[in-house]
């Protein structure tokens, strides 16, 4: 079955950079968009970003220009490279994929990323 694992999350100063990686299992990783979501305690689950099977990406307003997403097809991994945390960026960062012949989403069990001020 598919599974998604992040890793990579921590505590960070304001200012600070992480790098988060989420490893795909169970799906043809290559053929998929993987997009990665966060969630702040007492707050719906955001979009924060995603990249096709061919490498376009695309950014919610609010870290457009600071977090960048790429992947590594040979290592079913995606990344999730964010500079200049703020406090705000505080959360839970889950990975996710959508597919299959009935769509649907897939989700990892996320990774607490926390930003001090």
């Amino acid at each position: 079955q598919v599974q998604l694992v992040e890793s990579g999350g921590g505590l960070v100063q304001a200012g600070g950079s992480l790098r988060l990686s989420c490893v795909a299992s169970g799906m043809i990783f290559s053929l998929n968009a993987m997009t990665w979501y966060r969630q702040a305690p007492g707050k719906q689950r955001e979009f924060v970003g995603t990249i096709t099977r061919t490498g376009t990406t695309n950014y919610a307003d609010s870290v457009k220009g600071r977090f960048t997403i790429s992947r590594d097809n040979a290592k079913n991994t995606v990344y999730l490279e964010m500079n200049m945390l703020k406090p705000d960026d505080t959360a839970v960062y889950i990975c996710n994929t959508y597919f299959g012949a009935i769509p649907r989403h897939y989700w990892g069990q996320g990774t607490q990323v926390t930003v001090s001020s």
